[in-house]
């Protein structure tokens, strides 16, 4: 899988993941990649920060509960470019901090991809046990979780299936 930043002529940025360079063309001159926002098929690739490797010095757990290694921001020279402006330094370490909290809380959580909706509504109806659980819904299927009152919130960062991690 390959990501690419992207934007359309209206200027909306977003992500697309395409399986290489030539899918993406090929969808993009079929106009099938379009703006989630707007629904503009004008789209082109945006600049992209360069992939930096991380500092050996510095770790942090990584969203299944392992821990990896990651760049410390604790200066100019260690924070990416996002949107072709740097990100300062304290929002780096929120986000470094938010991504923390996230893998601190997904440890004991069970990942059950698209069963969420179903499991949650279960578990706030006492036909299944409570557990933590992770997974996804869509837009519709959250806003009808919180509209009946089921607890649920989502993730600030993307969890990638367990069966697509390397």
């Amino acid at each position: 899988m390959i990501v690419f930043d992207l934007h359309c002529d209206h200027g909306h940025r977003f992500e697309g993941w395409f399986g290489s360079s030539s899918d993406y063309e090929d969808q993009a001159a079929s106009r099938l990649v379009q703006c989630p926002e707007c629904g503009s098929g004008e789209v082109s690739k945006a600049p992209m920060a360069p992939a930096v490797a991380p500092k050996g010095n510095s770790r942090a757990a990584d969203v299944n509960g392992g821990s990896r290694e990651i760049a410390a921001p604790d200066d100019e020279a260690a924070v990416q470019d996002v949107s072709n402006r740097p990100v300062p330094p304290e929002v780096a370490r929120a986000l470094a901090a938010l991504a923390k909290a996230q893998s601190k809380a997904l440890e004991k959580s069970t990942w059950v991809g698209r069963d969420f909706a179903e499991r949650s509504r279960e578990m706030h109806y006492g036909e299944r046990d409570e557990a933590p659980i992770h997974g996804q819904a869509s837009i519709e299927e959250a806003q009808a979780l919180v509209d009946d009152g089921v607890p649920v919130a989502p993730l600030p960062f993307p969890v990638a299936p367990p069966d697509e991690l390397n």
